[in-house]
């Protein structure tokens, strides 16, 4: 298996990835919401003989300092529960301040992801399941405002 950049005209197999896990166009629609947008900072594939098994986007935040989101994050369930998640999310490079996510947070606290840090932002999405990792110093509080495809 191998964790790398998505190339162009893998927009279907991605979509029909997403479609799998979910049970639902949602994430699907949200993906292709992002990249018509613009704010696509990284996309990520897991691969395994030629075949698309996890996706894993990162998207630009609007606040205080550079900051992205992480969503979706999605691994076909036949390849679930072998680390595949995890290397999706190790591989991540971003220029960002911190990542945000919207997520559980036992799954997400394995990789430094946490709610108290994020409890001082206001945003729509502001709760127990809003986790941050900060990759810098960033401020206790502010203002995080989520690409206009998080509101469909």
């Amino acid at each position: 298996m191998k964790i790398r950049e998505e190339r162009a005209g893998e927009t279907g197999v991605i979509r029909r990835l997403l479609v799998g896990v979910f049970g639902r166009e949602t994430e699907a629609d949200l993906v292709d919401a992002l990249r018509a947008e613009g704010v696509v900072a990284q996309a990520l594939v897991a691969e395994d003989a030629g075949e698309i098994i996890g996706f894993l986007m990162l998207s630009r935040l609007e606040g205080p300092f550079p900051a992205c989101a992480l969503a979706p994050l999605a691994v076909d369930p036949l390849w679930q529960r072998h680390g595949i998640g995890t290397a999706l999310i190790g591989a991540m490079e971003t220029e960002c301040d911190a990542v945000f996510v919207l997520g559980d947070p036992d799954y997400y606290g394995r990789f430094g992801f946490r709610a108290d840090l994020a409890a001082g932002y206001a945003c729509a999405f502001a709760g127990p399941y809003f986790l941050v990792r900060p990759h810098a110093d960033i401020p206790a509080t502010g203002q995080i405002f989520y690409p206009r495809a998080f509101a469909h």
